[in-house]
């Protein structure tokens, strides 16, 4: 193999050198053999057969079974096979199968700890096959656990082992894994193949616009000419080659600037100024903005004339739902055009428009996630009546059912007068007084008993305002049901309160905006120095109006690459199929009146 050229880490070379002997040693075992004969005769022969060759045949059955997605027949005839009693070259097959019929039921961990098994010492001693099967499966567990560079290490790992269309879909995946990651993540990379991977994916996505994306290539292959990577390029890195032959000069920008949502325009537009100047103060082209004011709108069609007229390659906004909305019902736009809120949701649009906004759903689910990832399966929601509180909850509430998980109860936020009881309700507090009290009634003794709360319930949902936020959790403590976690929106966090008040939400988790968390760049920094609100909850909006910016010359990428992410100040960014953009947030807890940024899930 012209791979096995490549200079390689010890163990791997090892590795492949012993798979290059094309069958076990003795000491290791013999493999199950493929066989023509059915499951059931398989099994037939197993049952007339002494232990060992009977723990062949059930392996090959099950393998069989697994390969039909028979998966509860595969695991049934797996149960039936002695592991500790086989060889080491059965035990990893068998653990190898194991493990692919847990990732089919979607328990990554379950599929990790097969994985683990004594005998994957000796796997560099079995045949290539078994190495790359049992390599690939655990890159797929590390995937599905969302251990994504480790999940790339093993792909590199066998990438020399693999020919053909498994070499090249292997090659296609190790990009797609690293693109994947924030690029606080891709940083300290090593001068193996995987940090060569690691620095072209970090060198991409710190670019801007495609034609920086492609500089940023270039640099790369130069620094980098013996790497896989620059050998053949992943063919997203292809593509952008060709996005960056039309770069964009100019864009309109579309914003109210009287009426209701003039100081959320206001703040929209500082946002994309911001980022727009902060190009220029680091020598970049960026295209030339020209500002048209929706509150003074008396027709699209006549703006978008006029826009043509003047040369516009992309229009962002409007932010009014109302002319949203009429661009989501036409069928055609004359121009390129990036939302600032949303339309119908499930209604097709034009291919012309993108929508952006700060959506409350995206935070519902980016909760349902981060829950899952801990370990919850059993969850309650606490929102406020009302409509906005009727769409985080059936975002979350959808995302969390899709996952397994299971909904305990729903409680909406009321008067805080009746906080206390609600609370006391939902955890069954009442129940468990009551029976303290017939116990008492029963023996006649006093019965000392601290009231239960109900042990099903393994994290609350929370979506309120700061305010509500301050008298929960208080009351859950209140209550004997302080311990149990809280994930929450960003709504309950305003940057710009006395941190004393942040005692009263002590142990929250809320996802939050880069921009709002120190993410570390510059341009909050600069903004909020010029414009103090920046760096208070309007630097939300600040945020998505930055990354407004940032999206522009992106668009027809996120469009011809789905797996495209970039890392913005509202969130890491990705397109769904029905072109909204979404987001991905990063999470922070209160301690002691504190804001403490949690590490990355590992969903």
């Amino acid at each position: 193999m012209i791979a096995c050229l490549r200079p390689l880490p010890v163990l791997a070379l090892a590795s492949l050198l012993a798979a290059c002997a094309g069958s076990p040693s003795s000491k290791v075992g013999e493999l199950p053999p493929p066989s023509k004969s059915g499951i059931e005769q398989l099994l037939q022969q197993a049952s007339e057969s002494k232990p060992e060759k009977a723990a062949l045949l059930r392996l090959t059955a099950a393998d069989q079974a697994y390969t039909q997605k028979d998966l509860g027949r595969a695991a049934r005839i797996l149960e039936q096979v002695p592991l500790d009693k086989l060889q080491p070259a059965q035990q990893i097959f068998a653990s190898t199968l194991s493990a692919q019929i847990a990732l089919a039921h979607h328990n990554a961990k379950a599929a990790l700890n097969a994985l683990k098994h004594p005998s994957m010492s000796y796997l560099g001693e079995l045949p290539v096959e078994q190495q790359v099967r049992t390599q690939l499966t655990r890159a797929r567990a590390f995937e599905a656990d969302g251990q994504l560079i480790a999940a790339a290490r093993e792909r590199v790992f066998i990438a020399p082992m693999l020919s053909k269309q498994a070499a090249a879909d292997n090659h296609e995946a190790i990009w797609a894994l690293l693109y994947a990651l924030p690029s606080d993540q891709l940083q300290g990379a090593d001068d193996t193949d995987l940090g060569g991977w690691q620095a072209l994916a970090l060198a991409t996505k710190s670019a801007g616009t495609p034609q920086q994306q492609q500089e940023a290539i270039d640099q790369w292959i130069a620094s980098h000419p013996e790497h896989p990577a620059a050998q053949r390029l992943p063919e997203p890195l292809q593509k952008i080659k060709a996005m960056a032959s039309q770069p964009l000069s100019k864009i309109a920008l579309l914003l109210p600037e009287d009426g209701q949502l003039a100081s959320v325009a206001n703040a929209l537009r500082k946002g994309f100024l911001a980022a727009y100047y902060q190009a220029r103060q680091d020598g970049q082209n960026p295209p030339s903005i020209e500002l048209y004011d929706s509150s003074k709108l008396t027709s699209l069609d006549d703006f978008y004339r006029q826009a043509q007229a003047s040369g516009v390659q992309l229009v962002v906004g409007p932010l009014e739902k109302p002319l949203v909305k009429q661009l989501s019902g036409r069928e055609q736009l004359p121009i390129t055009t990036l939302a600032l809120n949303y339309g119908n949701p499930g209604e097709e649009t034009p291919p012309q428009l993108f929508q952006f906004g700060l959506a409350a759903e995206d935070e519902a689910r980016e909760a349902a996630h981060r829950a899952w990832s801990d370990g919850m399966r059993r969850a309650v929601i606490m929102v406020p009546p009302g409509e906005w509180g009727d769409r985080v909850m059936q975002a979350f509430q959808q995302e969390w059912k899709a996952m397994g998980g299971t909904l305990i109860a729903v409680q909406r936020i009321d008067e805080p007068a009746r906080l206390a009881q609600q609370i006391a309700d939902l955890f069954q507090l009442r129940q468990s007084e009551a029976r303290a009290k017939r116990l008492q009634g029963l023996t006649g003794t006093q019965v000392m008993a601290q009231p239960a709360r109900r042990p099903d319930i393994d994290f609350i949902f929370l979506a309120s305002t700061p305010q509500q936020a301050q008298q929960i959790k208080p009351t859950l403590a209140f209550q004997y049901a302080g311990d149990v976690p809280i994930y929450a929106t960003s709504h309950l966090y305003n940057p710009n309160q006395d941190q004393n008040q942040y005692l009263d939400l002590e142990g929250i988790m809320f996802c939050e905006t880069p921009w709002l968390l120190n993410s570390g760049d510059n341009l909050p920094q600069q903004a909020s120095a010029q414009w103090p609100q920046a760096s208070s909850s309007l630097g939300r909006l600040y945020a998505m109006g930055a990354d407004a910016y940032r999206l522009a010359p992106l668009l027809s990428q996120l469009k011809a690459l789905p797996e495209t992410r970039i890392d913005g100040y509202s969130g890491n960014l990705r397109l769904s199929p029905n072109q909204r953009i979404e987001r991905q947030l990063p999470w922070a807890t209160f301690h002691d009146g504190l804001i403490q940024r949690l590490p990355a899930s590992s969903f």
